[in-house]
């Protein structure tokens, strides 16, 4: 530092001293919960702590400050006044191995309270809960030996009881963890919990009252990053009343296989409207408004985003998804690998906000066939120092945390359809040697591992290759990365919550009508014929059941089939007179969801002496795979399938599980007699309207909505906004014979009514939609 620069240094320093010293440092604490203490500061930081912790608060310059490793003086990472940078560069260089490879951990999922057996089982006390006599809001035995024996400090959480619920828990944890060694929080983090069914597993886990938005593809029918930035603000503030600090999202992974079955999470096909939904998103979720913020945009109403997924997952050969052995490869056949990056280099990784770029990112579980150019290697993105540090680290420059997706480290199931580990590249390698792959392809984090020995079997892997010094330096490396989003969220000084102010804001009526007006523009009308729509209200309306398939999940577990109303009835006889005989009826409104033809794969297949490789199919009615690749572009298994080199279906014949909905139209068309027949399609997936439209008078297209949503825009209350964010396809030939890896590539439905239902396709009351999205975002 050059003369004048010191000089100036003192001087600021003698200047906050002055200050200091002329004006006093007015302390308020008060107790919000059980042993839990917030501290306000008139000069400084507002401080929590646990008063059984045995973190004292130490004062310095009139200042007041947490002495986390209770050491009785004031260290650089415990001094909020300095810069995270200094701070976890301090951190680091204090930690052990064994606390680094801690902090390396991410667990698996948990719910609060655990359950008492199946997925996620945890017990208290040796005993269920129920027979613990322990509250919902104490940590599990598994809990607290992940806390304390592998030094893990990230839990991703899934269900919780109820908003106070989860604040009591989190300031469990974080009490139980600030008495720990150097008294690192917890980060906490979760899935995307904010879709329109309450009763789905996250937004129950908010007590069923968290504010309720469209899903991502919901999101971008919309076309308005501003209503998506506005979104993230919501969600982030529902997130840190419920000690949330990490979103494992957005999703910007590209749709440009229709086939795919996690395109519903995704913002569409489109690039460039992915693009600008990914950076309104994390803008959202990680920039705190002016009187949060601490620095940069970071504050207490910030989340770290960890987008997903690295360097995209869209392009799954024929549709399969690399959950599972039999979809781990994306492939490339238009020669379009930088397509999928835009989201992220031109998005998430380019904010508007302050804090400039998404905090982490999660590579995928596929394997980008062909792409490593620099290896010529063909393992899962975690394993591939190419993807990873040549091109995310290197040539794009993205600074912050990598994080495996969940299980990429666990050995795989004994077949194909098995839901265990995804070692894709790496079946053959143990996982102590996968963990030393990943660290030195780039990643700094473990998803859904609890077990620290993995993780420290791969530092002395590193060590016998490198050195300890090496390693050592190696691993300060993710440490510092990792301990930034802990610090910039302002765990260290404050990770604490009041659970009545928790309760007063997640879900909270204002929260709850942004969602629901956001619900409403996420719904695309694609059919109007004869002006039918809106209908008037009180007319008389006949509503067939629908047909639930039978399906197994991703566990094994298969459902049973059933018949249900598929509306709340009693929330439609406020909009309509229901009456039980089409006959009597003006109208019939037809509720329908995407054919579900399986996942690609079927063990039957295997059994018949098959390869088990089957069509996915977008349409209801019986499909034969006539156009289907002759050959796969990728296949290889070296441990449960190395005899199966070609992964083609051609010529083989699917139905999709639901055709009984594609039956429950047609018959509802006869039985109606020309009257008005109108069709609600929920989807996650485009799907062949060629099957059915010309039946239909009116069609209305949502990827998940609340049902008063259709019934408002039905009856004209609202009117319908939003525009396809993917294309429907024409027919099942143009289906097979896309690229997976190209957007826009298919041949789209005509109607009745001449019109296409292309990308950026809708309409409103008066007609086709042409405004200035249309104008922005509309492919020619």
């Amino acid at each position: 530092m050059n003369r004048s620069a010191t000089l100036f240094s003192f001087a600021l320093l003698l200047s906050s001293i002055t200050l200091v010293g002329c004006s006093k440092n007015s302390v308020i604490e008060k107790e919000i919960d059980e042993g839990i203490v917030i501290l306000h500061q008139s000069k400084g930081a507002t401080l929590g702590y646990s008063t059984v912790s045995g973190v004292n608060i130490i004062e310095s310059a009139g200042l007041k400050f947490k002495d986390l490793n209770k050491n009785n003086k004031l260290d650089p990472y415990e001094d909020w006044r300095l810069s995270v940078e200094e701070r976890s560069r301090d951190l680091a260089s204090k930690m052990t191995v064994e606390q680094i490879a801690g902090l390396m951990l991410y667990s698996s999922h948990q719910s609060i309270p655990s359950a008492p057996g199946g997925f996620g089982a945890g017990t208290y006390g040796g005993k269920p809960l129920s027979e613990s006599g322990m509250n919902s809001y104490d940590l599990s035995d598994q809990q607290k030996k992940f806390l304390s024996e592998d030094n893990l400090r990230h839990v991703l959480i899934t269900r919780v009881e109820s908003p106070n619920i989860a604040a009591r828990w989190n300031n469990r944890a974080q009490a139980f963890v600030e008495g720990l060694g150097l008294g690192i929080p917890t980060n906490n983090s979760s899935d995307p919990r904010h879709g329109p069914i309450a009763s789905t597993e996250y937004n129950a886990g908010a007590g069923g009252n968290i504010s309720m938005w469209p899903e991502s593809l919901g999101l971008a029918a919309t076309f308005d990053p501003n209503l998506v930035e506005r979104f993230g603000q919501v969600a982030s503030i529902e997130y840190r009343a419920l000690g949330i600090t990490t979103a494992l999202s957005p999703q910007i992974d590209l749709g440009t296989e229709p086939r795919w079955n996690r395109l519903k999470g995704t913002f569409g096909e489109d690039a460039y409207l992915s693009s600008d939904m990914a950076k309104a998103y994390v803008d959202g979720f990680q920039s705190s408004d002016e009187e949060h913020e601490f620095y940069l945009g970071w504050g207490s109403q910030s989340v770290n985003a960890m987008v997903k997924h690295w360097p995209g997952g869209g392009p799954e050969e024929g549709g399969r998804d690399a959950h599972f052995a039999y979809g781990k490869f994306a492939v490339y056949p238009g020669n379009n690998f930088d397509y999928h990056l835009i989201p992220f280099i031109e998005g998430a990784f380019k904010l508007k906000g302050k804090t400039q770029s998404a905090s982490a990112v999660m590579p995928y579980y596929t394997i980008s066939y062909g792409q490593d150019k620099k290896n010529n290697l063909n393992t899962a993105n975690a394993f591939n120092e190419y993807i990873i540090t040549d091109l995310l680290r290197n040539k794009y420059g993205f600074e912050g945390v990598v994080c495996t997706d969940w299980g990429v480290t666990g050995n795989e199931g004994p077949n194909p359809e098995i839901f265990r580990g995804k070692p894709w590249g790496l079946e053959d390698k143990t996982i102590e040697e996968r963990h030393y792959i990943a660290l030195m392809a780039g990643v700094d984090q473990f998803g859904g591992n609890n077990d620290i020995n993995p993780v420290l079997a791969a530092y002395q892997i590193g060590v016998k290759e490198h050195g300890e010094e090496w390693m050592r330096r190696r691993f300060e490396q993710s440490a510092i990365r990792l301990l930034k989003n802990i610090f910039n969220t302002g765990l260290f000084e404050n990770p604490y919550l009041d659970p009545i102010e928790s309760e007063k804001t997640v879900g909270n009526s204002k929260f709850m009508e942004e969602g629901y007006q956001a619900q409403l523009k996420s719904v695309v009308m694609l059919k109007n014929k004869n002006n039918l729509l809106p209908i008037q209200e009180k007319s008389k309306v006949y509503i067939p059941q629908k047909f639930i398939p039978s399906t197994t999940n991703w566990w094994g577990i298969k459902s049973q089939e059933k018949w249900v109303d598929p509306i709340n009835l009693e929330i439609a006889k406020k909009y309509f007179e229901i009456v039980l005989s089409p006959s009597e009826a003006d109208f019939a409104l037809v509720f329908m969801s995407n054919p579900e033809s399986g996942t690609g794969y079927d063990p039957e297949d295997r059994e018949k002496g098959g390869t088990g490789y089957v069509p996915i199919s977008l349409q209801y009615g019986p499909y034969k795979a006539e156009y289907a690749r002759s050959e796969s572009i990728a296949a290889g298994d070296p441990v449960i399938a190395p005899t199966v080199t070609n992964r083609s279906y051609k010529n083989k014949t699917i139905t999709a599980a639901n055709f009984e909905e594609l039956k429950t139209l047609l018959e509802t068309k006869k039985l109606m007699k020309g009257k008005p027949v109108i069709t609600i399609v929920e989807t996650g997936n485009p799907l062949i309207f060629q099957e059915f439209e010309k039946e239909t008078e009116a069609i209305f297209l949502h990827f998940g909505v609340q049902d008063q949503v259709v019934l408002d825009l039905l009856t004209g209350k609202s009117e319908p906004s939003a525009l396809l964010p993917i294309q429907m396809p024409a027919h099942m030939k143009t289906v097979e014979e896309q690229s997976e890896d190209i957007a826009h590539d298919m041949v789209c439905h005509i109607d009745e009514m001449g019109n296409v239902y292309d990308f950026a396709f809708g309409l409103n009351w008066k007609g086709v939609i042409k405004d200035q999205r249309t104008k922005q975002y509309k492919r020619n």
